[in-house]
């Protein structure tokens, strides 16, 4: 079958280093157009790479503007790559055109319902860019509870911490924009990790701070949040459960010893730092090709004690009171498998992996969540 011809909105950081790159391996896909505003530079051989779209992919068609590109009858998939304030209306014109969709997700639950009826009604496939299941460590979360490893899952600690990022301290502390924050942005992607283990909480708790420049902040309503806690409790087949997602800018430690999982239940528990390497060997310069490309290294290996004496892929060792011990070898991570799987989904050889009504209830999550820190209470779930 012919490639699918791809059509990216924006060429900024975002299109180059978390959606080219894996684009570009898969011979199912064609980088076939850009939107970008910026005109296109006269003299070619005075512009650095990476500076406009013409230097990088001559062969690609380039329009400055969205009617000209919306307008385009050979783009068949649509990545959105532009602001988080124009995903949606740049998702509705690529559905309401008759294109395939993958993109950062809306603001609201409100405008995803009006994509998700969309896509359906024009029979096109729409789907979000939830790279972080495709990270290395998710991979080996999932095979361990896939294989009961845990038992009656009882506790699950998701961080995700960093220290002072450039691109975050830049946010204004004194208001609080509709998706600027770490609930929207690191919180989107262990929100959605929390929820494919576990679906829908029977109840939402969180705290919000803001501690850029050193202050304590004032909760969800005084800034872009660079810190939250998210207490979300369990009913149903997960009664008992409690998970904890976390993040927070203030984390003076190496990344290898930065708490990523801890999981633990009836029969095992998991803990496991560090963090999928797979855009550190990106900007390293390592080819996505490469087979050590996505490998984590072994110090970032998790520990697992279970009272399974076999597991498939895990090498265990009796450690007595009816446990067994291991290091778990992490599973390799690969943004480009998402990318494979987006494509079986338009030609109709499997189903969306990630489906938007998940992403969805992970923005449902996020407005439980500033509505607990604001009023300082458990909110329970509700679906709007």
């Amino acid at each position: 079958m012919p490639p699918l011809k791809v059509g990216l909105i924006g060429y900024g950081f975002s299109t180059k280093c978390f959606h080219l790159p894996f684009i570009a391996p898969n011979p199912d896909l064609e980088i076939y157009a850009f939107l970008q505003r910026k005109e296109a530079p006269q003299d070619k051989g005075k512009v650095e790479s990476g500076v406009h779209c013409t230097i990088d992919y001559p062969q690609a068609k380039h329009y400055r503007t969205a009617d000209e590109f919306f307008g385009c009858e050979g783009i068949e998939l649509v990545v959105v790559c532009s602001g988080h304030d124009s995903h949606f209306e740049m998702a509705r014109r690529a559905l309401g055109g008759g294109k395939h969709v993958e993109k950062p997700f809306t603001l609201t639950t409100p405008e995803a319902d009006a994509l998700i009826a969309l896509s359906k009604k024009q029979g096109k496939v729409l789907t979000v860019f939830q790279n972080r299941r495709y990270d290395s460590d998710f991979r080996t979360l999932q095979h361990l509870v896939a294989q009961d490893a845990f038992g009656e899952i009882t506790a699950f600690a998701n961080h995700y911490d960093m220290d002072s990022p450039e691109w975050a301290l830049k946010w204004p502390t004194d208001k609080h924009t509709l998706g600027e924050g770490m609930l929207y942005g690191i919180g989107t992607h262990t929100i959605d990790q929390t929820l494919v283990l576990f679906g829908v909480p029977a109840s939402v708790t969180a705290v919000t701070r803001v501690l850029r420049g050193g202050g304590a902040g004032e909760g969800s309503g005084g800034g872009a949040e660079d810190m939250f806690t998210l207490l979300l409790q369990y009913g149903g087949k997960w009664a008992g459960l409690v998970a904890e997602v976390k993040t927070t800018v203030v984390s003076p430690f190496p990344m290898g010893r930065m708490l990523k999982y801890e999981i633990k239940g009836s029969g095992g528990g998991f803990v496991k730092n560090g963090e999928d390497p797979q855009i550190t060997h990106l900007l390293s310069g390592l080819p996505v090709s490469d087979p050590r490309f996505g490998v984590e290294p072994e110090s970032y290996h998790g520990f697992l004690s279970t009272t399974k004496p076999q597991l498939d892929g895990v090498k265990l060792e009796e450690s007595g009171d009816g446990k067994f011990t291991g290091i778990v070898q992490s599973e390799r991570g690969s943004y480009v498998d998402y990318y494979r799987d987006v494509v079986a989904a338009i030609r109709g050889e499997k189903a969306v992996v990630v489906k938007p009504e998940e992403s969805r209830m992970g923005i449902r999550v996020i407005e439980l969540a500033r509505e607990s820190a604001e009023r300082g209470v458990s909110v329970a779930w509700s679906e709007s």
